[in-house]
């Protein structure tokens, strides 16, 4: 599955990883949660759900959540059984989502 990494204070970047929940939570460093932000829903954000308690970094705005430490953005869709799903970016949201979340989120003292 090919998705885009926010890293905080660096720019993102796309990777590819497997589809399934360990290789999700490698990106983020823990457990995972969802942010819903498209309204159309075909993109979605994956963070580490304890971002707040682990002393991470802020890194960018996502909807509205200020979200700590690293996150990505992967395709989202209904699949058969009428469930969302995940699933790669196009290249198209790629680069809207670059744009998008262009605003690096620095943690002043």
């Amino acid at each position: 599955m090919r998705i885009l990494v926010f890293e905080p204070l660096k720019e993102p970047y796309v990777k590819d990883i497997e589809d399934d929940i360990h290789a999700m939570q490698e990106v983020v460093g823990g457990s995972i949660e969802s942010i819903y932000f498209e309204p159309k829903q075909d993109a979605i954000c994956w963070c580490n759900d304890e971002f707040l308690l682990n002393g991470s970094k802020p890194n960018r705005i996502v909807g509205n959540t200020l979200v700590h430490g690293t996150f990505y953005i992967s395709g989202n869709y209904r699949n058969e059984y009428g469930e969302w799903d995940s699933c790669s970016l196009t290249d198209e949201q790629i680069e809207k989502y670059k744009q998008q979340f262009d605003h690096i989120i620095v943690d002043l003292p």
